[in-house]
């Protein structure tokens, strides 16, 4: 039990001292809000997919590694939980772009940064934990542009001036009127399937697909032999990514607390409990209680006691630290996401640990 509660806070902790200290940094005007925004966009945009460019191409050797049952059963169960997350939002609140938020609190986890790490510490299958977030990080943010574009609060009236930026509202889709048709062409599903292909994050993932795809490709026309090597023969290319890779999550949690104000919750209280009792309660005990229920009593998967460190990193660790950096770059409400980060990644300490206590308990 000791070892469990020790290896909790290890995880979690370190991510509120980063949060702290990017918060006290910008109360003693350490940090102003051009380094916190310029920060969010270099974080979203650079650092985040190259650490997950990064985390592919490192941990997963082979597509014949792949295990498709942990796979399949783990985008069914985020999409199951998107659903009754969906649910909740809407009928918790009436703020449309606070909708979007919970709802991407309820079905995203910290699974890039504190899953991998977590897995590692439990002594589960760091493999399978790559290739699970090869499937699963694509998913989170596919249904996290969904989940924002289409609750995205539709701007008030234009001044004058932005009603003659046309070339502007031309760039954002409008045909005629750049009033309420611009603001709807948000949500159509053109724009929204285009919000996921530039989504950085997910070229991340891709670019990390492409090379191990690679790689195969090698493997089979030179008998095994690997002719192109991006580590060996791009190193200075690779170890360039491997330094962005490394600053991400500090500097994602830096910035994050330099937009931390104790003084929002006052506003926001219901949506902060509704949206950290998705994430450190129900979506683990859903994601990882079902996958027990079919595997002891139905043929349908069989995991065994090293597939489960991975499924509590995906599906019980506070919700990501991107999902606010994101609300933000969509013009959700960014100050409830950031809320959320601190406010999961507190109470998980306490979840995390009852977690694997618990299953430690029923898998021996």
């Amino acid at each position: 039990m000791l070892n469990v509660l020790v290896t909790s806070i290890n995880a979690v902790v370190p991510i509120i001292l980063l949060i702290l200290l990017g918060y006290f940094l910008k109360r003693f005007k350490f940090l102003n809000d051009n380094f916190v925004k310029i920060g969010n966009k270099f974080v979203f945009k650079v650092c985040l997919p190259c650490m997950l460019f990064m985390n592919i191409y490192d941990g997963m050797n082979s597509f014949s590694d792949i295990r498709w049952d942990v796979v399949l059963y783990s985008v069914i169960a985020i999409l199951v939980i998107f659903g009754l997350g969906l649910l909740t939002a809407i009928l918790t609140t009436k703020k449309k772009n606070r909708r979007g938020v919970i709802l991407q609190c309820s079905f995203r986890s910290n699974f890039a940064i504190i899953g991998l790490a977590l897995v590692g510490s439990l002594g589960g299958d760091e493999g399978l934990a790559s290739i699970i977030s090869a499937f699963s990080i694509p998913v989170f943010n596919i249904l996290a542009v969904i989940a924002l574009s289409v609750f995205a609060e539709e701007p008030a009236a234009e001044t004058a001036e932005e009603q003659t930026d046309i070339p502007r509202a031309m760039e954002e889709g409008a045909q005629s009127s750049p009033g309420v048709k611009a603001a709807k062409s948000k949500h159509s599903i053109k724009n929204i399937l285009l919000n996921i292909v530039k989504n950085p994050l997910i070229i991340g993932v891709v670019l990390g697909l492409v090379f191990v795809g690679i790689r195969e490709i090698e493997r089979a026309c030179c008998g095994g032999e690997i002719v192109f090597s991006f580590k060996e023969h791009l190193n200075f290319l690779y170890s360039c990514a491997g330094s962005l890779k490394a600053i991400a999550s500090p500097l994602a949690l830096i910035v994050l607390g330099g937009q931390f104000e104790f003084t929002a919750v006052k506003g926001m209280t219901k949506e902060i409990v509704v949206g950290t009792v998705w994430r450190v309660l129900l979506a683990p005990l859903l994601g990882i209680g079902i996958a027990y229920i079919l595997s002891t009593y139905t043929d349908l998967f069989t995991f065994g006691a090293e597939v489960y460190p991975t499924l509590i990193a995906l599906f019980g660790t506070p919700v990501a630290v991107s999902s606010a950096i994101m609300a933000g770059e969509m013009h959700s409400d960014e100050q409830l996401a950031t809320q959320l980060v601190v406010w999961t990644s507190l109470c998980s300490i306490v979840t995390i640990f009852a977690t694997v206590f618990i299953i430690g308990l029923i898998t021996v």
